[in-house]
């Protein structure tokens, strides 16, 4: 029966990683700072380069999570439009997945 459960769990979590990967990534960017300047991992930021427009996006998202709209979008533009598409691609591979290990209960309700 455990074992059942724990394949289950993990076929779950195989079928849904990409889905799992852009929420953490999202909890992450809620959980930081947004003035925060700790080492990162960005090549540009290690060449000197301050301007990185991928820092400059993760530092948005990070803002409009605070509920700093003004400095999200002076940060990036996009940083408020890229919370929703990832948030909307995430809800899209859980409910793929969920059509397909349940395809007998897609479509009764349309």
């Amino acid at each position: 029966m455990q074992q059942q459960t724990l394949t289950k769990a993990f076929r779950f979590f195989r079928l849904n990683f990409e889905g799992f990967v852009w929420l953490t990534a999202l909890i992450l960017l809620a959980l930081m700072n947004p003035a925060s300047t700790q080492p990162s991992l960005c090549l540009l930021h290690h060449l000197g380069i301050d301007s990185c427009p991928g820092c400059g996006l993760g530092h948005s998202v990070s803002a409009a999570f605070h509920g700093n709209f003004y400095s999200s979008l002076k940060q990036h533009p996009l940083g408020i439009a890229a919370i929703l598409l990832l948030l909307m691609r995430s809800i899209q591979v859980f409910y793929q997945n969920y059509k397909y290990q349940n395809p007998q209960s897609y479509g009764k309700n349309l």
